[in-house]
């Protein structure tokens, strides 16, 4: 799980900090990938695997980035091209539309799309989606997944819970909208078709070093 892939600026706060990966550290960790074996998947592979028992690599990977940041576009989508992997996106599409000037436009996210990458589905405003109404629920994924549709060309069935914060309705409805699954800000390596609306993920931080990201990506025994 990433979220920018830049350094940061000189008066960030800790938060920014946190979710901010540089981009020397981001090819680090592409090159541990690559010289160990893994190969990039993404959720549909995932979903096959658990619903169909599709073959993965023997060491399969996703790389998923939150909000849809501008450097995912300048930083990340180059060093993934160049490592031939792919990348998972998750997207808030108003923040697109209002073409805010620390995000991805969508000609960039087009781009991108086109070269492989997987753009889902990260709600409309990035909203708390335990404080949602039945219909700001459906104005939230729903909203977001035709923008994106129009956009794509096909339609982005995954989701990514904003802030991590979803509860039994969000998940119902996500059902009710055949979203075919979801992901969290919870640590873990498991996923199973029962846990399907609520898959792990592992974070990376501006402190992760490669030792650490090594100890991270280790697959399950």
């Amino acid at each position: 799980m990433y979220h920018y892939v830049s350094e940061p600026p000189e008066d960030a706060d800790e938060y920014r900090t946190d979710l901010s990966v540089p981009p020397q550290q981001f090819r680090e960790q592409l090159q541990y990938l690559k010289d160990n074996g893994f190969t990039t998947i993404d959720l549909y592979d995932l979903s096959l695997a658990v619903t169909a028992r599709k073959a993965l690599p023997e060491k399969p990977v996703i790389l998923t980035f939150d909000d849809g940041y501008l450097d995912n576009y300048q930083n990340a989508f180059p060093l993934l091209r160049e490592f031939g992997f792919t990348g998972t996106f998750f997207i808030v599409t108003e923040f697109v539309d209002n073409q805010a000037p620390a995000y991805m436009s969508w000609p960039m996210i087009e781009e991108m799309a086109a070269a492989g990458m997987r753009m889902e589905n990260h709600s409309k405003t990035h909203a708390d989606m335990t404080t949602q109404s039945p219909d700001g629920l459906i104005w939230q994924i729903r909203g977001a997944q035709e923008t994106l549709t129009a956009h794509l060309g096909y339609t982005p069935r995954f989701f990514c819970y904003p802030g991590g914060r979803y509860d039994e309705d969000t998940i119902a409805m996500l059902q009710e909208l055949d979203i075919w699954g979801a992901v969290t800000t919870a640590g873990g390596k498991w996923h199973g078709f029962d846990d399907r609306f609520e898959w792990s993920r592992l974070r990376l931080r501006y402190t992760t070093d490669l030792p650490t990201f090594a100890a991270l990506v280790e697959p399950v025994p």
